[in-house]
């Protein structure tokens, strides 16, 4: 009894001795393997193709959404610095409306000076 490795070997020459003396059937043999890969081929591209495809779509989107949180990011921190920015002028303000309040209820003349007299 043989082994299988050795079934398979004489098989294999059997079939090539067989080949080599019909050449017109090892032609459609040839003709037919390569009917049944090119279409594999061009399947196995056209999946890649679209991965690829898919693939810049998905880092285009990813692109956009890190510029949309940055924006946001920024404009949040904007809005922080504004806030307290707009109280250090609402209370400069406020002092100098009371300074110009203080100034305005004061006399622009001295009681005792001659004009006053």
């Amino acid at each position: 009894m043989k082994t299988v490795l050795g079934q398979l070997k004489s098989y294999a020459l059997r079939t090539n001795e067989y080949l080599s003396q019909h050449p017109k059937l090892r032609k459609r043999i040839i003709w037919s393997v390569a009917v049944f890969l090119i279409p594999q081929i061009y399947f196995v591209r056209e999946l890649i193709a679209a991965e690829l495809l898919f693939g810049v779509l998905f880092a285009v989107l990813f692109v956009l959404g890190t510029i949309f949180y940055v924006v946001g990011a920024i404009g949040e921190r904007g809005l922080v610095w504004a806030e307290a920015g707009g109280r250090v002028l609402i209370q400069s303000a406020r002092r100098g409306y009371s300074t110009l309040e203080e100034l305005s209820k004061r006399q622009f003349r001295h009681p005792h000076s001659e004009s006053a007299q």
